[in-house]
């Protein structure tokens, strides 16, 4: 009887803790990611790059498909944006996802 409690209670705990796993890969890669494309010298491919190599090492290559950077500007300097969406699945692995959406910022080096 206690099983019939905690089976759906133990499955919902673990299915949090993947989608939060997911979500928090994806915005440490994405803030990797922003770092590596605002270094002096690198390109927003590199940045792309960077970001699906974090990714990959992590969870299946699925999460690394749509990957984006973006100009824009931070207090008067510019910056590039990093933005990553990518579908969990809610309800066990193959049940309705859920969209997420992870974004990291880094202000571009300047040569000196």
């Amino acid at each position: 009887m206690i099983l019939v409690v905690l089976l759906p209670m133990f499955a919902g705990l673990f299915q949090l803790s993947l989608v939060l796993h997911v979500q928090n890969t994806l915005a440490s890669a994405a803030a990797e990611g922003a770092r590596r494309a605002a270094v002096t010298g690198a390109t927003p491919d590199d940045g792309i790059a960077r970001a699906r190599e974090q990714i990959l090492g992590t969870l299946n290559a699925k999460y690394a498909r749509d990957i984006t950077v973006e100009d824009m500007v931070i207090g008067g300097v510019p910056a590039y944006r990093v933005v990553i969406t990518a579908e969990v699945p809610a309800l066990g692995l193959g049940g309705p996802a859920i969209a997420l959406e992870a974004s990291g910022n880094a202000i571009i080096e300047e040569p000196q």
